[in-house]
């Protein structure tokens, strides 16, 4: 590399190390996931610069998806000394091309596109253009070839069989992938892909990693939340109302043959199927019959434990997934008129959440519903407010970017949605507009960039034409009105996207422009800009190659704000006037699920958990609830500095994302505090104290007074005996005090026993707490061989809002198990194969301090006021030995007694007294958090 060469960061020295031992173990082929902005290109050079030191008569071809990247990867190669060229040739050391050199395929040759087989057992090399064939030749006879395959994800996803084709053609080839997208985030098909070309990717970064080793921006997401504009929620009110009818039939006993509820109930809750089977082989089905239940509208199945995501409405899908059900099983099959008349109106009434009626079953259509809501007008005003919002806080600091699916929206509008949207409602040019349109954001000089045009208001446009440093070039550009748009001109003339995105670049970064609009394929990805503060996405691109390109867009250090925090939001649009109404809402989470984001309390976890604590992933909040929503994502952001402080940056990590259980109380009284083994075990013949001493002070006193009043009495007894009438008075007054000391030692014993007694009892009655649970959870899984780590390896955080938030820093196997064994612990008594008891006393025994009690406790005796059952975890009582495991742990750090299965007539009965009770009354959420 060249002299010049920064030095290596910690995550590219890993990466360059890993990838020395993969070639030195024989491998040749290998990726590394890096985030955007964590330096793979550098990677890439540092591996190219040493193959061709070990050999100059290497080739090394590097493929990258856009223009853009190509052109980093020249400018860098070139900085670093390396000769370095662009054309299909291969004639330099270094060639850097797009991956559309090579996948552009022949109209001639018969056959279907890239992503398809054509069925005539055609290659896909084969079917290349003549110019991709003839690279694919040259690459075959380049002799020894390094191949940098660049944001590699994009062949997974577009190119994946030609990829496999390719690399047959050239098996001496060493491969190299680089990619952003994180391997855990892969999809079953694509991480089969990688590993059929790569293997295990031979090294991995997190973006919070890079963030904390001081390589990125601090960051935190946000998001927007808006509701459908007055004459969008008029029409998805008149689409409801078809649905909603054809719900209310659907609960009518007489509609159909066999009504749907009672074809539920025979199906999931009096089949003879276990529901542990049906769950395994119909999950959506399930999660559909427990909403139902939630909603009071069908009994819980046997077995069944709602969850979070079954705590709930049932959506416009578990109705069309439970109808569809029906329907094929039974209503289609039947010839009865009732069922016809049934077929007839889900036929009518589907299509207003999306779906149609065919005869091989429900099938997913065009959803206008989802189009309102995606493209919601609403929406683009939220990216006005939000520009405001962070302009007010930044000041001249703030440079935006707002991303786009489209420049403009292409399909024609169903006629039923004439009216209700703009043609060019959820474009760019329609954002622009809205941006020029308002004071508040036209003084921020506005930009619209695509692959095809510039735009703006005609001030703002003329200034980026007189400050182009091409004064030819300035010259020859003229402002003409933009088509179709009032108010906004473009910048034309003899320029294209591969000059005018470097300029506008230019132009935004030194803040002639702050807010810049454009679209995810020309700056979601390979576009780089340090000066952008913050991301408001406008996509419905819900990937998560998609989502770490967009927000790496932000997270790119900025030499002229060290302290730089990046802030981006997530526009959302919700409606309560639908049942699909919720479809954006869906949409968010799928582009949080498996992203990484810092929570109110420091904590980095990922989903919507990320967005605002009071976030679920299986439902919007209330329609009621988005202004207060917003305004806590209006606060959030203005807390750059204590965001920042909260990435603890250079501080210690794993790099290791583990599953936690959030265990939230939802009754006072169910769970107790403390850390230790429980300090007090009742049993029913005898209280084990192990924590509690009794008031030394108080029984030293009482001690002494057991020694002196005898002796005192003795002293009396011999001056009664032996003195003259002088000393008798003084005999008497001695033998007074004997008997006061021994009065007094009777009462140092009696308080000293009360208050010994009063802490048992108060003990006693506390319930136990989040801790002692997971730590009874955690030995017994390492007891039954189910973990490598035990209690001392348990982080139990109380949050601000009182949530517990409960982890096993083992392996990530390891706290998936666990805290699945924690949430059944703590959750409803179901169907389990063992129970435990724990006796208890009751916090109004405990309260009342009755002297005959509290000498109970005091000498061990304390009869407890009954018993309390608990479900033993799944896991942990497959086997008696494991159950057994569990109950030692349990007895330590709870108390107990011995496990009752409940196949035996004892369990039985428990079983049947105990089912559906709640314990502890806490609800309990799943989430995944980094460490």
């Amino acid at each position: 590399m060249g002299v010049s060469a920064p030095p290596l960061r910690r995550h590219q020295r890993e990466a360059l190390d890993a990838l020395a031992q993969a070639w030195g173990s024989g491998r040749r082929r290998a990726w590394v996931a890096l985030p955007p902005g964590a330096g793979k290109t550098r990677v890439g050079l540092e591996t190219v610069a040493a193959r061709l030191a070990d050999d100059p008569a290497t080739r090394a071809v590097v493929l990258g998806p856009n223009t853009a990247i190509q052109g980093q990867w020249v400018a860098q190669a070139r900085a670093a000394g390396l000769d370095v060229g662009t054309d299909r040739a291969l004639e330099h050391p270094v060639t850097a091309l797009t991956y559309q050199a090579v996948a552009t395929f022949d109209p001639d040759v018969e056959g279907d596109d890239a992503d398809t087989d054509d069925g005539g057992g055609t290659a896909l090399v084969d079917r290349l253009h003549p110019n991709g064939r003839a690279l694919v030749e040259r690459l075959r006879e380049a002799g020894p070839l390094l191949l940098v395959l660049d944001e590699c994800h994009h062949l997974l996803e577009v190119w994946g069989r030609l990829l496999a084709e390719l690399l047959e053609q050239v098996p001496e080839a060493t491969v190299l992938g680089l990619t952003a997208t994180p391997p855990g985030t892969l999809t079953r098909d694509q991480a089969a892909l990688v590993a059929e070309l790569f293997g295990a990717p031979v090294f991995a970064a997190s973006i919070p990693a890079v963030v904390r080793e001081g390589d990125l921006a601090p960051y935190v997401e946000l998001a927007w939340l808006t509701s459908p504009t007055a004459a969008e929620e008029e029409w998805l009110g008149a689409q409801a109302e078809r649905f909603q009818e054809l719900v209310t039939a659907l609960l009518a006993p007489d509609f159909g043959s066999v009504p749907l509820l009672a074809w539920l109930d025979a199906r999931f809750v009096t089949a003879a199927t276990p529901w542990l089977s049906l769950l395994r082989e119909e999950p959506q089905l399930c999660r559909a019959v427990l909403r139902l239940h939630h909603a009071g509208l069908i009994a819980l199945p046997p077995g069944a434990r709602p969850g979070e995501e079954h705590r709930t409405a049932p959506t416009a899908e578990d109705w069309v997934a439970l109808v569809d059900d029906w329907l094929t099983r039974r209503v289609a099959r039947s010839d009865l008129p009732e069922d016809e008349r049934v077929l007839e109106a889900v036929r009518r009434a589907l299509p207003s959440v999306g779906y149609r009626w065919t005869r091989a079953g429900v099938r997913r259509g065009r959803s206008p519903v989802d189009r309102v809501l995606a493209r919601s007008e609403s929406k683009t005003t939220a990216v006005v407010e939000l520009c405001d919002h962070e302009h007010l806080a930044l000041g001249e600091r703030l440079r935006m970017l707002v991303l786009c699916d489209h420049e403009r929206a292409g399909a024609t509008l169903p006629a039923d949605l004439t009216g209700v949207l703009d043609q060019q409602a959820g474009s760019a040019v329609a954002v622009l507009a809205a941006l020029v349109a308002s004071p508040d954001t036209a003084r921020l000089g506005p930009l619209l960039v695509t692959g095809s045009t510039v735009a703006g208001s005609s001030e703002t446009v003329a200034a980026l034409r007189d400050w182009l440093p091409d004064r030819d070039l300035a010259a020859a550009l003229v402002l003409e009105p933009l088509e179709g748009a009032t108010g906004l001109v473009r910048l034309a003339g003899p320029w294209s996207s591969r000059r005018w995105v470097a300029l506008v670049t230019g132009f935004f970064s030194e803040g002639r422009c702050r807010v810049l609009v454009g679209t995810r394929a020309l700056l979601g990805e390979g576009w780089d800009a340090p000066r952008v503060t913050g991301v408001v996405d406008a996509t419905t691109a819900t990937t998560s190659t998609a989502v770490v390109q967009t927000r790496g867009r932000a997270l790119r250090l900025d030499p002229a704000w060290p302290d730089k925090v990046a802030v981006n939001f997530s526009l959302v649009c919700v409606s309560d006037r639908h049942p699909a109404g919720g479809q954006d809402w869906e949409r968010l989470v799928r582009k949080h699920a498996g992203f990484l984001g810092l929570d109110l309390d420091g904590q980095v976890v990922d989903g919507v958990a990320h967005l605002d604590p009071a976030f679920s992933p299986f439902a919007p909040p209330p329609v009621a609830e988005l202004g207060a929503a917003n305004a806590r994502a209006v606060v959030r952001s203005q807390q750059r500095d204590e965001i920042r402080e909260q990435w603890r940056i250079g501080s210690a990590y794993d790099d290791t994302t583990l599953t936690a259980l959030r265990i939230r109380p939802r009754a006072t009284g169910r769970l107790g505090s403390g850390a230790g083994p429980a300090p007090v075990v009742l049993r029913p013949t005898l209280t084990e104290v192990r924590g509690i001493e009794r008031d030394t002070r108080l029984a030293a006193r009482a001690g002494v007074a057991r020694v002196v009043a005898p002796l005192v009495g003795v002293a009396a007894g011999l001056a009664l005996a032996g003195a003259g009438g002088a000393l008798l008075l003084l005999g008497a007054v001695v033998a007074l005090l004997g008997v006061l000391l021994g009065v007094g030692a009777a009462r140092s014993r009696t308080r000293a026993r009360t208050a010994y007694g009063t802490e048992v009892l108060r003990a006693a009655a506390e319930p136990p707490s989040v801790h002692r649970i997971a730590a009874a959870v955690a030995d017994a899984l390492r007891a039954s061989g189910l973990t490598a780590v035990g209690a001392e390896a348990v982080e139990v955080v109380l949050d601000h809002e009182g949530e517990y938030r409960c982890v096993l820093r083992g392996t990530d196997a390891e706290a998936a198990t666990f805290a699945t064994a924690l949430d059944e612990a703590v959750g409803p008594i179901g169907l389990p194969r063992y129970v435990l008891p724990r006796h208890v006393v009751l916090p109004a025994t405990a309260a009342a301090l009755d002297p005959g009690v509290v000498r109970s406790a005091a000498e061990g005796r304390l009869a407890p006021d009954g018993v309390v059952w608990h479900a033993v975890p799944s896991v942990l009582g497959t086997r008696a030995e494991r159950a057994r495991a569990y109950a030692a742990a349990w007895d330590h750090w709870v108390g107990g007694g011995a496990p009752v299965f409940t196949g035996s007539p004892e369990g039985t009965g428990v079983l049947a007294a105990q089912q559906g009770s709640d314990p502890f009354a806490a609800s309990t959420v799943m989430r995944r958090q980094w460490t």
